[in-house]
C-alpha cells in the first residue's frame, strides 16, 4: 500500500477512540430502555488493535455498568420508527425530487462543465443549512456539502455529467432531440442528485429533531464519463475522515452488490497522445514535412496488431481527436485518445506502459515527437459486504415503484423502437448475489478509487428502462418522466434508511471497516495511477458547451411556471409511434 493509503487507514484507527467517546453522548437518547451488550466483533477488535485496547475496555465496561441505556445494542428500538418517519418524509419531498430530476435534465452539461448543475444543487443545500466548499481538488464544478458534527461521517456521491450528442425529448419513445447534436442525459445522471439531496434533507431533519450525532457529506461525480475526478478527490483527501460512502447510480433495476459484484467492472486509464511533426506543402514538397497523423495511424496499427496477444479481459478503444487541418498541408499536429481497461492495477498499468511504448515507437518511425496526458483513471470498484447486506434489507423494505400503464407503454414502445427485448419495466427488486468468481470486465466507474480507500457501496435505483444500449439518446427517454421521478424517490428512501442504520448502530461501522481491512485490502492495496504532475482536465468540453449552452438555455426547466418538464415541453405522456 502506498504511504498515503496507509496514512488514511491509520487515521481511521486513531480516530476510533474519539468515535467511541462520542458514542456515549451521541447515542444514549436513541437507545434508552435497551439491553446493554457488547458485540463480539468489537471485543475482538479491542484485543486486536493495540492502540485502542485500554480505551475500549474502559469505555465498554463503563457503558455496561453505568449507562441507563444500551450503548452497544444491536439495534435501537427507535430505529424502525425512525426509518418509517424517514420514508414518510421522503414522500413529502416528492415534488422537490421531481423538480431536481427535471431541472438537471434540462441543463445537459458535459463533464467538467457542469456549472449550472452545481450552482443549482449547492443552492438548494446552502438554503437548507449545509456548508458548501466550492472548487475542491482543483475542479471548478466540484464541491463538498457538509452538515452535522462528529462521527460517523457518511458521504453520499453520485454523478452529474451527461453524454455527447444524446439530446432527447423525455417521454418520447423514438429519437427526437431537444437540440440537434447537443449533449443530453443519455446515462441518466440527472437523477442521482435528486436521490442523494432528498435523502440528505430528510436525514438533516431527523438529526435535528432527534439529536442524532453524525456528519453528512455530499460530493458530486464531476466528469464521470471521462473518469476524470475521483482519483483526484482521493489524492486531495476528500474522504480521509469519512467512515462510510453511499454511492448511487441510475439503473433499470433495484439492487446493490459487494466485492466485484457481477464481474462486469473494469478499471482503466484514459490517455491522450499528442504527436508533433513538421508542416509542409503536401504536393509541392512533402519530403520536407513530418506527418503527425502518420504517427497516429502507425500507433493505432501497432496497437491493433498487439491486441491479438493481450488477455481476453482487456478492453481498449480510441478516437482520433486531431487529424490535421486540411489535406494539402502535412499535419504538424495530431492526437489520439485511448481507454485502456483491465481487471486490476498491475494489468492496467501494463497496458498503460505498452501504449506509451507503441506511441514512442510510432514517433521514431515517422520522425516526430510525442507526449501524453492522463485524462482520467479508475480502479475497478470493490464494494463493501456489510454495507451491501444492510442496504439490501432497505431495498426489500422499500420495494419497486408502482408503475402505471403509461410508464409501461413508454418502456415497451422504446424497447420495440430500438430492437431490444420488449418486456417493459421490472416489477421486483433484485436479490443480493454472491460476487462472481471469475470477473470478465466491462465498463468502468471512477468510484473504484474511492472504494479502495473507504468502505463503500453503490446503490442501483430503478429510474430507467431495461435493455437499452447505454450512453445513448434512448437512455434519456425516461429520465424526466414519472419513471425517473418514482425511481428517484425509491432510491432516496433506501439512501436515507441505510444512513440511519449506520448512524444509530456504531457496530455496523466497525464491521464495515473490519471487512475493508481484513478482506478487501488484506492482500491488495491502493496505488494511484496519477503522477504528482497530473491535474484534472478541466478544459475538456468547454468549446462544446460554449456552442450548445445558449441553445439549451432556451429549454431550461422553469418549475415556477410548469409542474413538470413534460408540461413545459408540451409532451403528451407517453408519446409513441403509431402503427401505419
Amino acid at each position: 500500500m502506498s504511504s498515503g493509503c496507509w496514512a488514511h487507514v491509520e487515521s481511521h484507527d486513531s480516530s476510533a477512540n474519539s468515535f467511541a467517546a462520542q458514542t456515549l453522548d451521541s447515542f444514549f437518547p436513541l437507545f434508552c430502555n435497551t439491553r446493554c451488550t457488547m458485540p463480539a466483533h468489537f471485543a475482538a477488535d479491542c484485543g486486536r488493535e493495540s492502540g485502542m485496547t485500554k480505551f475500549c475496555v474502559v469505555s465498554c465496561i463503563a457503558a455496561v455498568l453505568l449507562a441507563p441505556c444500551g450503548l452497544f445494542a444491536q439495534q435501537s428500538p427507535q430505529l424502525p420508527a425512525l426509518k418509517q418517519e424517514a420514508a414518510a418524509e421522503v414522500d413529502k419531498l416528492q415534488t422537490l425530487t421531481q423538480q431536481m430530476v427535471d431541472e438537471i435534465f434540462s441543463f445537459s452539461e458535459l463533464g467538467f462543465q457542469e456549472y449550472e448543475t452545481s450552482r443549482y444543487v449547492t443552492g438548494i443545500l446552502e438554503k437548507n443549512g449545509f456548508h458548501v466548499e466550492h472548487g475542491v481538488a482543483g475542479v471548478p464544478t466540484a464541491w463538498v456539502a457538509t452538515y452535522g458534527n462528529g462521527k460517523p461521517v457518511i458521504a453520499f456521491i453520485t454523478d452529474i455529467d451527461c453524454i455527447p450528442r444524446a439530446s432527447q425529448k423525455p417521454g418520447v419513445a423514438y429519437h427526437d432531440p431537444i437540440v440537434e447534436g447537443a449533449p443530453g442525459h443519455g446515462e441518466g445522471h440527472n437523477s442521482g442528485m435528486a436521490v442523494n439531496v432528498t435523502a440528505a434533507l430528510v436525514l438533516k431533519k431527523l438529526m435535528d429533531e432527534h439529536h442524532i450525532t453524525g456528519t453528512i457529506k455530499l460530493v458530486p461525480g464531476v466528469a464521470e464519463e471521462l473518469l476524470g475526478t475521483k482519483a483526484f478527490y482521493v489524492r486531495a483527501g476528500l474522504f480521509k475522515d469519512v467512515d462510510i460512502v453511499l454511492g448511487a447510480h441510475v439503473e433499470s433495476e433495484f439492487s446493490t452488490s459487494y466485492g466485484t459484484g457481477n464481474g462486469e467492472w473494469s478499471g482503466l486509464v484514459s490517455v491522450q497522445y499528442f504527436f508533433h511533426g513538421k508542416a509542409a506543402h503536401a504536393a509541392a514538397a512533402p519530403w520536407e514535412g513530418r506527418s503527425a497523423l502518420d504517427a497516429v495511424e502507425l500507433m493505432d496499427t501497432g496497437w491493433d496488431f498487439r491486441r491479438e496477444h493481450l488477455r481476453p479481459a482487456q478492453r481498449s478503444h480510441r478516437v482520433i481527436i486531431n487529424g490535421g487541418d486540411q489535406p494539402n498541408v502535412v499535419p504538424s499536429e495530431a492526437a489520439v485518445w485511448y481507454y485502456f481497461r483491465e481487471l486490476d492495477y498491475p494489468h492496467i498499468k501494463d497496458l498503460y506502459d505498452l501504449g506509451n511504448t507503441i506511441a514512442d515507437s510510432a514517433a521514431k518511425m515517422t520522425g516526430t515527437t510525442v507526449d501524453h496526458k492522463l485524462v482520467g483513471s479508475a480502479w475497478p470498484p470493490y464494494l463493501n459486504r456489510v454495507i451491501a447486506e444492510t442496504q439490501q434489507k432497505n431495498i426489500e423494505a422499500v420495494g419497486m415503484p408502482k408503475w402505471s400503464d403509461e410508464d409501461q407503454t413508454l418502456a415497451k414502445a422504446l424497447q420495440k423502437d430500438i430492437g431490444a427485448k420488449v418486456e417493459g419495466l421490472k416489477e421486483k427488486v433484485e436479490p443480493l448475489s454472491e460476487p462472481v468468481k471469475k470477473p470478465t470486465g466491462g465498463g468502468s466507474d471512477d468510484i473504484g478509487d474511492i472504494s479502495w480507500n473507504v468502505p463503500m457501496v453503490y446503490l442501483m435505483y430503478p429510474a430507467n428502462i431495461p435493455n437499452l444500449p447505454g450512453h445513448s439518446w434512448a437512455n434519456g427517454v425516461a429520465m424526466a418522466t414519472p419513471i425517473s421521478h418514482k425511481g428517484s424517490t425509491a432510491g432516496a428512501k433506501v439512501q436515507a434508511l441505510t444512513a440511519l442504520d449506520f448512524f444509530l448502530q456504531p457496530q455496523l461501522v466497525q464491521q464495515a471497516w473490519d471487512y475493508f481491512r481484513n478482506v478487501q485490502t488484506k492482500d491488495i492495496h491502493y496505488e494511484t495511477f496519477l503522477s504528482p504532475d497530473d491535474k484534472p482536465a478541466i478544459e475538456m468540453n468547454k468549446e462544446k458547451m460554449e456552442k450548445f449552452a445558449p441553445q439549451l438555455k432556451k429549454y431550461y426547466y422553469d418549475p415556477a411556471r410548469y409542474k413538470t418538464y413534460l408540461e413545459q415541453l408540451g409532451i403528451q405522456y407517453p408519446t409513441v409511434k403509431t402503427n401505419p
